[in-house]
């Protein structure tokens, strides 16, 4: 073999090699962000329609999205809470009854 024809096949074997490797030399940025949305509003059953305590209403708003959940009034047809969700407050009746939210109204942001 003559000493064109490696140097010919060497370049040919070190372009080949550069195209297979291109693609893993360039870095891209990973992108792991998480968007969840907690559809929740006025006629949204907690309880599958089930009857709740006032307890059971407050754990069944923290669970759905809902933070630092406090029992506002726990007497009578309705059970009223205030929690935070995202920067926002909000006032958040519940049926006694069925667990279904009946009222819910933003009280506040957060600066």
């Amino acid at each position: 073999m003559n000493f064109s024809k490696l140097r010919s096949s060497l370049a040919s074997l070190a372009l080949g090699l550069a195209v297979i490797a291109s693609p893993l030399a360039i870095a891209h940025q990973a992108d792991a962000q998480t968007n969840i949305n907690i559809n929740i509003g006025v006629g949204s059953s907690l309880n599958r329609g089930h009857g709740i305590s006032c307890r059971e209403g407050e754990r069944l708003l923290r669970n759905r999205g809902f933070r630092d959940v406090r029992r506002i009034d726990c007497r009578g047809r309705f059970f009223v809470y205030r929690a935070w969700r995202g920067n926002t407050r909000f006032e958040i009746a519940v049926a006694r009854i069925d667990g279904r939210i009946v009222d819910m109204r933003r009280i506040g942001r957060r600066r």
